[in-house]
């Protein structure tokens, strides 16, 4: 659909475009940075050890800041913090050796990265 602008109002209908096109991209960046974020949560827990079943049905994530243009979500264990690090990348035993880790955290976050960037370009790009 066109509208007919006059030219000395040019410059203020490309800037009330561009404005109308960030806030479009904006909203469904943020959007399928949240659909990410429930993926990578679900990933990770179909990848983590289970002993109880208490650290792996304590992942979660949740919305730290939001604003007109960000968001950032972190993703985290609220129920074993403490172990993510040691069962991710392996620790030592108490007489010596060495447990190996089991990868579930990184793995998750790389596929979540790559899932994510190519729905960007596809938001970017104007479907």
């Amino acid at each position: 659909m066109s509208k007919r602008v006059k030219v000395d109002d040019l410059a203020e209908a490309i800037l009330q475009e561009l404005s109308e096109y960030e806030q479009e991209v904006t909203d469904g960046i943020k959007s399928e940075v949240q659909t990410a974020s429930k993926e990578c949560v679900a990933e990770i827990k179909q990848k983590a050890p289970v002993c109880t079943g208490k650290y792996k049905r304590g992942w979660k994530f949740k919305v730290v800041y939001e604003s007109n243009e960000s968001i950032r979500i972190r993703i985290y264990n609220s129920a074993k913090p403490q172990l993510t690090h040691l069962l991710e990348n392996g620790h030592a035993k108490r007489n010596g050796g060495r447990v190996a880790g089991i990868p579930h955290i990184q793995p998750a976050e790389e596929d979540a990265e790559k899932k994510l960037m190519k729905k960007v370009k596809i938001i970017v790009r104007g479907k």
